[in-house]
Order: structure tokens, then sequence, then C-alpha cells
């Protein structure tokens, strides 16, 4: 009879939640392969070392264990972002905890939430003028070696000034803003560009970089589309296509 327990129950539990959160983290990409394949050999191991195949499974065990090191190279992009998504949640915001226990007071050290209505409008405009936007949004990560390839600033975010800084024929429009809280604080930054090549044809340079960010830090970013006008929602290294303002709206009220 096989004893089980309520540590053998929580064992199985977070086994399962660490495999979801690696496979949603592969999910769509040329690696979810190669997670499966891991995952069969691994069931197919700890099979055969049950019924007792002594050889096959200590050929499967060394394989295992050497495999481990290949491993971190071949996932290593994927390993940094599974970090990153566990070290960069709403629990480790500060501003998210402390809004959510309305310790937020009306002082002259208020910290700053970002304008969502502001900036869903300067998009909205953006989109209409068929006028593109690069916007980069701090979360929890610095992202002081971006704003050093642009020009630093301090304005607080209104409708009119995003979209004055995006207008064409403006000497700030080339490249991306960055806002933390609720002020843009550098403009014209010069953002990593994935290297991702399994990205479709239809994305341009500003998804790239808008994608490139989000896979190196825990950034949102919101690319207005100069040809076709379209909004796109990137985070973490994925493009999410906006159809209507309230999803951007919504999407950034439980990002930010």
């Amino acid at each position: 009879m096989i004893n089980f327990s309520l540590l053998d129950i929580l064992d199985i539990l977070l086994v399962s939640v660490l495999l979801y959160y690696i496979y949603k983290l592969v999910r769509g990409t040329s690696a979810i392969n190669i997670f499966l394949g891991i995952i069969i050999i691994y069931l197919v191991w700890k099979f055969t070392e049950f019924i007792g195949m002594e050889m096959f499974s200590s050929v499967l065990g060394e394989f295992i264990g050497v495999g481990m090191f290949a491993l971190i190279v071949v996932f290593k992009e994927e390993i940094r972002q599974f970090l990153l998504m566990i070290g960069s949640t709403n629990l480790t915001n500060k501003e998210h905890i402390l809004r959510q226990l309305n310790f937020l007071k009306q002082s002259s050290t208020q910290i700053k939430i970002l304008d969502i209505n502001a900036l869903v409008e300067a998009c909205d405009t953006l989109k209409k003028s068929y006028t593109g936007a690069l916007i980069v949004i701090k979360r929890t990560l610095d992202l002081d070696f971006v704003k050093e390839t642009g020009d630093s600033m301090f304005i607080s975010i209104n409708a009119p000034i995003i979209e004055s800084i995006f207008y064409k024929n403006s000497t700030l429009h080339d490249g991306a803003i960055v806002i933390e809280g609720n002020h843009i604080t550098a403009t014209r930054a010069v953002l990593p560009v994935t290297n991702d090549r399994s990205i479709p044809l239809q994305y341009g340079l500003r998804h790239r970089a808008a994608i490139g960010i989000t896979e190196k830090t825990d950034a949102i970013a919101i690319v207005v589309s100069e040809e076709t006008g379209k909004i796109s929602y990137i985070k973490e290294g994925k493009i999410y296509s906006i159809d209507k303002l309230e999803e951007l709206s919504k999407q950034l009220q439980n990002d930010v």
C-alpha cells in the first residue's frame, strides 16, 4: 500500500506549478518541443527506475544529468525570462502594495501613479493620425541603461505632451519614450532589438525593439504602427494586438 501524505500532495502541487510556468514561458516558441522532449525522457527514466530496469534507467539518468548543463546553454534566454517573471510579480511592486493597502496619502512625496486615461487618449490620437510611437513603461526593474541612450527629462504625463513628442516633425519623435510612475523620464531612447527570428515580417523595427526591452526587463511597451495605425501591447516578449481602447486600459490597469 502506498503511503500518501500531505507533504506528497504539496510536492506534486509545487512541481505542477513549476511545470506550468515553464510551459507558459516556452509556449508558442521552438523551445516547446525541447521542453516536451525533456518531460517525456524524464517520465521514461522514472518509469524504468520504478520497474527495475537498472541499466536503461542508469543510462537515462546519466543523460539527464549531463544534459542539464546543455539545457542551461540552450535555454539561457528562457531561464532568464523565467527568473524575471518570478522576481518581478506585482507582489514585489512597492507601488502596487501601497496602493492596495490604501497607504498612499496626498502629499508632496506621494508616489505618482500612471495616468492611464491620458496615455490611452494619446494612443487613440496617434492611432487615428497614423503616427508611429514607441512607449516603454517601467514596472519594477531599473531602465537606466535605456534612459542613458536618450534625452533625460521629467515631465508629467498628459495626452498633448505625448502627441507632441511623436509628432512627425518633432525632433524627439525618433526612438522610444520611457515612463516611470506618471512622468516621462526620457525621450529618443534606443532599445535593444530582439534576436527572435520567428517574429512575423509584418512587425517592423519598433515592434522588434519593444519585444527586446520586454525580454530583457519586466517593462511594458506600447507600439503604434505608422503604417497601419494599429496599437500593439508588448509584455514579456509577446505581442498582443489591441482592437479596442478598453482593452488597452484594462491591460494597463492589470499590469502597472
